[in-house]
C-alpha cells in the first residue's frame, strides 16, 4: 500500500515547518539588511523604517521580530553565547573545565572573520544604549556557560569551582575582544584568546 512503509512523497510538508522556515528566512534578512545599513550609513543615521523598507517588510512586521534596531545588534551578541556553549558540549570529556572552555571559545570564534568581529564591536560601541545592554548580556552568557559546564561535570562538590570557571572565562573573553578592538585586528582573535586564557591560568 502506498505510504505504508514511509512518508508519501506527494504529501506537502507540514505547514508549521514551512512557516518556521519562512520565519527564519525573514529574521535573517532583517538582520543582514540592518547590519549592511549600519555599516553603510552609521548606526545612529539608520532608522527602523530604513531597515524595514530595505528588507521588503512593513514596520509592523519588523516589530514581530525585533523590539528595536538595538535588538538586531544584540541578537548577534546572543548568538555568540549560543555558539560558545554548543562548542563546549562538543569538547572532549577528559579536558579540564577551563581548558575545555578556552578551546571551545577559540573554535567558535574561528569561524567569524576578524574584520566582521571588529565591525560589529565598533557598531555596538557607537551606541551607549547598545553597549550597556551588551555588558548586561555577559551575565546571561556566564549563566549559560555555567549550566553547560554543570552538564559535563554534574558533581555537586564542583559547583562553586565551575561557577568560577564561567565567571573568569567570560572575563577573559571580554578582555580579548577589547584587545581586538584596541589593536584594530593586528592579531587574530584566536591568538588573543589563547594569550588571555594563558595569562589567567598562570595566575590561578
Amino acid at each position: 500500500m502506498p505510504g505504508a512503509e514511509g512518508p508519501n512523497l506527494l504529501t506537502p510538508p507540514p505547514r508549521d515547518g514551512l512557516r518556521e522556515r519562512k520565519r527564519r528566512e525573514t529574521l535573517q534578512r532583517i538582520t543582514d539588511t540592518g547590519m549592511c545599513l549600519f555599516l553603510e550609513k552609521g548606526y545612529d543615521a539608520t532608522t527602523l523604517d530604513d531597515i524595514a523598507m530595505a528588507a521588503g517588510i512593513s514596520r509592523r512586521t519588523f516589530f514581530y521580530y525585533f523590539k528595536s534596531k538595538d535588538d538586531i545588534l544584540l541578537s548577534l551578541q546572543s548568538g555568540m553565547g549560543e555558539m560558545i556553549t554548543a562548542a563546549l558540549r562538543a569538547e572532549a570529556p577528559d579536558k579540564r573545565p577551563l581548558d575545555a572552555v578556552r578551546d571551545a571559545v577559540i573554535r567558535a570564534c574561528a569561524s567569524i572573520p576578524t574584520d566582521e568581529m571588529i565591525a560589529i564591536d565598533r557598531l555596538m560601541r557607537s551606541s551607549e544604549a547598545v553597549q550597556a545592554r551588551k555588558q548586561a548580556s555577559y551575565v546571561q552568557h556566564e549563566k549559560a556557560l555555567f549550566e553547560a559546564l554543570r552538564e559535563r561535570w554534574p558533581a555537586a562538590d564542583r559547583e562553586t569551582g565551575l561557577r568560577l570557571v564561567a565567571m573568569l572565562s567570560m572575563g577573559a573573553i571580554r578582555l580579548s575582544f577589547e584587545a581586538l578592538n584596541r589593536e584594530g585586528g593586528k592579531r587574530p582573535v584566536a591568538a588573543l584568546l589563547q594569550e588571555t586564557f594563558d595569562g589567567l591560568k598562570a595566575e590561578i
